[in-house]
């Protein structure tokens, strides 16, 4: 890893909220100044700022070019992957809250690894021998002292965040360069309980000793460069190291696509997901992460899933979701006097009769994923909408909704037509407080919808 020299360093704080292509036009060549890593500091503070704020606040952060922060993971999504590890490693007697900070624990660290045997059960004893936590006070003790792997490092930022419940954190990442940035960073961070080890993540899952927890995010590209979404076609296949993972952890956390079939994802597993996390931010769907264990029956459990975006969460249990219940046709209110958008959360994770049960709420029809209710529903996972005037794609109906609306913002759920599509047939600009739906209602009727956000 280069190393900022002081002339470097002082043009990265002097011109770092400037335009860095307007700075590669104009930046005077000064003797000692490393331009190319300087704009690259630059650009990576300025994305830090908004996606990484606690990192852009730490000085000493050595960013890596512009591709690598654009594909990095946001504190948002690091936060709550520390979340998961930290709930699931919890005494038995702790309440299972996701909790928005992480404890900090001790800095003492296990050097020795001792080797397994190649026997799979004896392996698996092995591992859940050391995973036994009582109720008693020793109990902190040893929670002070839980270990974790990440073993696709890569920049580190899910790793910085997941080591901070940890008393002894390893990351594992093949290219040099990024473990030079990773040792540097983590130190920047104050990470002390932070391992550095260069090398292949699936020969050093091998060689390691149990842990408490495994972090694995497979390269979604194949040998081409071309991008890859099956968990199969990623690197490493995490289905050819399931085995091997439940022996050496108590908990997996996989980070897959979020292009991928949940369900489908789940099943493939064979009964050894335990959780389900489904995570957008800003509405817009950026992670599916699995949590795999040991299976603590003979038959497999259905995993539970958690629904986020930013604040709004909610979790159930599949079991009833996907064996066929569906609460959908029964009839609409009355009074349709309010719509309800699910989150992008809700609409991957596809809990449309679970909303519907929880939140008092009907659905419009049986594929259109909106929700009608007569009076407003609190807390709804989504948006919310007064509607103002419902009616059909006649000319007598579009003139009465619209009266007079010259611009509004058009969204489409099972409908014959796309959105500029329709938006083309009203003559309508984008914009304005107007909220205008098309859909399908229960009966197959094609209906508008002029709404107002609420």
């Amino acid at each position: 890893m280069t190393i900022m020299n002081d002339e470097t360093r002082e043009f990265v704080a002097m011109h770092r909220n400037e335009d860095v292509r307007e700075l590669a036009l104009k930046a005077k060549r000064v003797e000692g100044l490393d331009l190319p890593l300087a704009l690259d500091q630059i650009a990576g503070w300025q994305i830090a700022r908004k996606k990484l704020p606690q990192w852009a606040s730490c000085e000493g952060i050595v960013y890596p070019p512009h591709i690598s922060m654009e594909q990095c993971s946001s504190q948002f999504t690091a936060q709550y992957k520390s979340e998961i590890a930290q709930t699931l490693l919890a005494p038995a007697a702790t309440v299972r809250a996701r909790v928005s900070d992480s404890g900090e624990s001790d800095n003492q660290t296990t050097k020795s690894e001792p080797q397994l045997s190649d026997s799979a059960e004896s392996v698996m004893q092995t591992a859940k021998s050391a995973f036994q936590l009582s109720d008693s006070p020793e109990s902190d003790t040893l929670v002070a002292k839980r270990a974790m792997v990440d073993l696709t490092g890569g920049f580190g930022v899910d790793f910085s965040y997941l080591a901070r419940g940890f008393s002894q954190a390893t990351y594992v990442e093949r290219q040099r360069h990024l473990c030079d940035l990773a040792e540097h960073n983590m130190a920047a961070l104050g990470l002390d309980q932070a391992r550095i080890v260069c090398g292949d993540g699936v020969e050093y899952l091998r060689q390691m000793g149990p842990v408490d927890f495994i972090y694995l995010d497979p390269a979604r590209r194949d040998e081409h460069g071309s991008r890859t979404y099956a968990i199969e076609d990623c690197t490493p296949n995490v289905f050819e190291l399931r085995d091997l993972l439940l022996a050496k952890s108590q908990y997996t956390l996989v980070k897959l696509s979020p292009m991928l079939d949940w369900r489908k994802a789940v099943a493939d597993f064979d009964g050894t997901v335990r959780e389900v996390h489904i995570v957008a931010t800003g509405n817009e769907c950026k992670e599916l992460l699995l949590v795999l264990g040991q299976q603590m029956h003979e038959e497999p459990s259905a995993p539970r899933v958690f629904c986020v975006n930013d604040n709004q969460r909610i979790d159930y249990d599949s079991a009833a979701y996907t064996q066929g219940l569906r609460i959908g046709g029964k009839p609409l209110p009355e009074a349709k006097n309010y719509l309800y958008e699910p989150n992008a959360s809700i609409m991957k994770a596809g809990c449309f009769d679970l909303v519907e049960e929880r939140f008092g709420v009907t659905q419009v029809g049986p594929s259109s994923h909106l929700f009608v209710s007569a009076t407003p529903v609190a807390d709804f996972p989504g948006r919310g909408f007064a509607i103002e005037a419902i009616g059909g794609m006649n000319k007598k109906d579009i003139k009465r909704l619209l009266n007079g609306t010259k611009q509004a913002n058009i969204a489409v759920r099972n409908f014959p037509l796309t959105a500029p599509q329709l938006r083309k047939k009203l003559k309508l600009a984008d914009g304005g407080p107007v909220y205008l739906f098309g859909t399908t209602m229960q009966g197959c009727d094609h209906v508008l919808l002029r709404t107002s956000k609420i």
